[in-house]
């Protein structure tokens, strides 16, 4: 679902920020406006990491290799880093840089009504693009709040293109509102002024897509309520008597990885072990089919160690931390 939305939403901001970019730049040549050529390499930087992001989702489906056991999943959180570098560089650096040039060195606006006219375009434009992020991201957002489900999304693309679309609607009223005080003033510098808001605006946005993906990088793990699935899937009390601690990771948006310890009887065989290990692994991916890479390590629950203080991760009221001394394999 978060695959498939995401690249319906980037196709649609894709679509968008090319026509935007051609008629903003039309507008530049006709006006001299800075904030219409900051808006429209705005656009440019826009397209361009909607193309990484499609870069990076075609990536990620590579079949895992000798080299890269694991996959190619995290393709997509690296392009999405790339993505925030972009826009910071690109986008935001641009605008100020622009801006301060308009500020220090200003100059009426020329035909003044192709701005205004491209800016409204661009506006019903990205207003649709960013629709189109809205009705994908609902699908998956649940109760999460905006804010949560940008923070939490282990998928980069509707978080991204969130952001960007959000971004340029107000750059777009920004430059707007700066375009509409150098007409009505016949002062230039609104239109730096308002060049400056749009960088600003920009590098503000860079940085919290860079905080969140660079997150994603390092290795993040399931949700609690990801966590709480394959817990109660794990431990069925018969074969599997109870979690000793479990660790999880995302090696994709929609690969996970689950490494866990679970209890197992003293009298059990080798043959009752392999049996209850085949039997939790198809609970596991049944409860959770994103759970692609699991391991699971049988021991046996020792009280003394249990005593000595509780695993942070061992299921509340469960066995304790196990004597790592003797493993059953």
């Amino acid at each position: 679902m978060s695959a498939a939305g995401g690249t319906k939403a980037i196709v649609a901001a894709l679509s968008a920020n090319l026509a935007i970019a051609a008629g903003k730049f039309v507008a530049f040549v006709v006006t001299g406006s800075s904030s219409m050529l900051a808006e429209a390499v705005h656009s440019v930087a826009d397209s361009g990491n909607q193309g990484l992001l499609l870069l990076g989702g075609k990536r990620a489906r590579r079949e895992a290799s000798e080299e890269h056991p694991f996959g190619y999943g995290r393709e997509r959180y690296i392009f999405g880093f790339l993505v925030s570098i972009v826009l910071f560089s690109v986008g935001g650096m641009f605008a100020l840089y622009e801006g301060y040039e308009k500020v220090a060195h200003p100059h009426p606006l020329e035909s003044w009504y192709w701005a205004v006219g491209v800016l409204i375009f661009a506006i019903l434009a990205e207003g649709f693009s960013f629709r189109t992020a809205v009705k994908e991201s609902n699908r998956i957002r649940g109760s999460l709040s905006w804010s949560q489900f940008i923070r939490r999304a282990k998928a980069p693309e509707l978080p991204v293109v969130l952001l960007e679309d959000f971004g340029a609607l107000i750059g777009l009223v920004l430059a707007l509102f700066g375009v509409g005080l150098a007409i009505t003033t016949g002062n230039g510098v609104w239109d730096g002024v308002g060049t400056l808001c749009i960088g600003v605006l920009l590098i503000a946005i860079a940085l919290v897509l860079a905080v969140e993906t660079k997150s994603l990088l390092l290795g993040e793990a399931a949700t609690k309520e990801t966590v709480a699935e394959i817990r109660e899937a794990l431990v069925d009390h018969d074969t599997v008597a109870g979690l000793i601690h479990m660790r999880t990771l995302h090696l994709g948006p929609e690969e996970l990885l689950v490494a866990a310890k679970i209890a197992v009887r003293h009298d059990d065989t080798a043959a009752d072990v392999a049996r209850a290990i085949d039997d939790a692994e198809a609970r596991i991916r049944r409860a959770v089919p994103i759970a692609r890479v699991i391991y699971l390590e049988p021991d046996i629950y020792s009280a003394d160690k249990a005593a000595a203080g509780p695993d942070p991760e061992a299921t509340p009221g469960g066995p304790g931390p196990a004597d790592s001394g003797s493993h059953a394999h």
